[in-house]
């Protein structure tokens, strides 16, 4: 007896056992491998025959399609040979009428092009006129804004202040529209006057700032010192401001407002950050204490303002120059709207060429469609046919 080897679910198991249990699957398996072997032949074998039947069809289609594609192209080649005889005719046609076409656009164009020469010889010189303006504008400005002179000291002149003054009003103003020393009608005589663009009154400039109490407020070593020189500054300072305000306001003559000019950056900031009050006096009495730069800001508002005055002198001539211009531009206009008058007429031409050449098409087909056989119609018949 044979022994037991294995025992599966409390079933003993022999070595014959397994062997045949062995076997029997194997059988199993290649019998599956074989059916799945007949299936896939034979959905091969349906496969092949479809396709063999779709190229059957495929080529029955194509060869209908290469009897049509003969049949068209013989038909295309009769079509060709009579649309090229009844082309020939309706080019000759077409030729004609636009040879008289173009013949007469031309000698209207001929026309039109000399009329445009010279309305635009004329707006060159228009143009030319008004370069030439431009040119003296563009001139009258830079004269205005660039600077002549660099500042300088003038102290070797004993009057640092007037000197910068004067350099900053010359380099930044034009001739004319300032004036140094100029005598008022009470005999005072400011140290510069500058007059504004549409106003006869003068607006007053005064340069005698005084600098030898700020001169002594450096030099102050003590408190007692300190407070001496600021009380002086106060009192000359003030004293000055008061004398321009009796001086230099004259009604109808000079400008409500005054400028005091003061010759040094440093002194101006200590004057509006230690004396206040100083300063408020002079607003009070309308009169405006300027630095070199504030100065120049204001010289740089002055020359916008003459510049306008300048510009505005100017722009009568310049508005008759562009009045002529817009003339000639509008004849330019009325004369290329003629042109373009001339250009349609033109096209409406061919466009009626056109519309002849299909008519005489139309009326060629109708002939040739016209039945010739045994049975012929009366003339009649064949006339109205041919309508």
């Amino acid at each position: 007896m044979d022994k037991v080897i294995l025992t599966l679910a409390g079933i003993p198991l022999t070595g014959t056992q397994l062997t045949l249990g062995g076997l029997a699957i194997a059988c199993l398996l290649l019998l599956v491998i074989t059916i799945s072997t007949l299936r896939a032949g034979r959905s091969q074998a349906l496969e092949a025959a479809a396709g063999a039947e779709r190229q059957r069809e495929i080529d029955d289609k194509m060869g209908e399609l290469t009897r049509l594609n003969a049949e068209l192209t013989g038909r295309l080649r009769s079509m060709a040979e009579v649309m090229t005889s009844r082309q020939t005719d309706l080019a000759r046609i077409m030729a004609d009428r636009l040879d008289a076409v173009g013949a007469r656009v031309g000698q209207n164009l001929e026309v039109n092009a000399r009329t445009t020469s010279e309305q635009l010889a004329k707006l060159g010189e228009r143009l030319a006129v008004i370069d030439r303006a431009q040119a003296r504008l563009t001139d009258l400005t830079g004269e205005v804004v660039s600077l002549k002179d660099i500042l300088a000291n003038k102290q070797s002149r004993g009057a640092f202040g007037q000197g910068r003054m004067e350099s900053i009003v010359r380099d930044g103003l034009p001739q004319g529209s300032y004036e140094f020393q100029h005598t008022l009608s009470n005999r005072n005589r400011p140290d510069c006057v500058i007059r504004l663009p549409g106003d006869d009154r003068v607006m007053v400039v005064d340069a005698k700032f005084p600098l030898e109490a700020f001169a002594a407020l450096r030099e102050a070593q003590t408190p007692e010192d300190k407070r001496n020189a600021q009380s002086r500054v106060r009192a000359d300072v003030g004293k000055h401001v008061k004398d321009i305000a009796e001086r230099y306001f004259l009604p109808g003559e000079t400008q409500d407002i005054a400028l005091l000019f003061v010759p040094s950056e440093s002194i101006h900031a200590d004057l509006h950050e230690h004396f206040e009050d100083v300063v408020q006096k002079a607003h009070r009495a309308r009169i405006l204490i300027v630095s070199p730069s504030l100065l120049m800001l204001a010289i740089q508002v002055l020359q916008a303002v003459v510049r306008d005055a300048r510009m505005r002198e100017q722009a009568h001539f310049i508005q008759v120059e562009v009045r002529h211009l817009l003339d000639d531009v509008t004849r330019l206009r009325d004369r290329a709207g003629k042109l373009d008058t001339h250009l349609r007429q033109a096209q409406e031409d061919a466009s009626g060429i056109s519309t002849s050449a299909e008519k005489i098409a139309r009326r060629s087909e109708r002939i040739d469609q016209l039945d010739f056989s045994a049975n012929e119609a009366p003339a009649g018949d064949l006339f109205k046919a041919a309508e």
